[in-house]
């Protein structure tokens, strides 16, 4: 389901124990409706804990000189993107129609063995999002989404 590149970035994730989900195109196709996506999408929760944290994935991941402070993660809208299409990992603090919180409680994992599970926003969490985005490309994710009713597709097994 991921490459390498972004398999590595989410183990860091975990290692250092930030709090993310997996939003986006890879979300989408978690949740039934497979589309190319050029990126990894990554919403993060804002807390002075959790950007610190993050840092410390950027760095670990070869990124340490980009010139970033946790104060970067601490507003919400925040985009920061790494690498490009289609090896672009982008750092989300806000996506539209709904907020981290809401989004964590729903979560939903896609589990690759015993001790790796990947956190997805959940469904309706998804739905949401999508359906508050001006892009088209969202709407028509909305519609599929809709159309699917939420049944995961994955590699894995998805619990919640």
């Amino acid at each position: 389901m991921l490459n390498k590149h972004f398999q590595e970035f989410i183990e860091l994730l975990e290692k250092h124990e930030v709090e993310y989900l997996v939003v986006g195109g890879y979300a989408v196709g978690f949740h039934g409706f497979p589309r190319y996506t050029g990126d990894l999408d990554v919403f993060i929760g804002i807390s002075e804990e959790n950007s610190k944290r993050i840092l410390k994935v950027f760095s670990d991941f070869g990124f340490s000189d980009l010139g970033l402070e946790p104060a970067d993660f601490l507003e919400e809208e925040i985009v920061i993107e790494i690498g490009r299409e289609p090896m672009k990992i982008q750092i989300l603090t806000g996506i539209d129609g709904v907020t981290f919180k809401d989004c964590y409680k729903e979560k939903v994992f896609l589990e690759l063995d015993e001790k790796k599970k990947i956190p997805f926003i959940g469904y309706e969490s998804l739905l949401r999002n999508k359906k508050a985005s001006p892009r088209a490309k969202d709407k028509i994710d909305f519609e599929e989404l809709k159309r699917i009713k939420g049944q995961p597709v994955a590699g894995g097994d998805a619990t919640r």
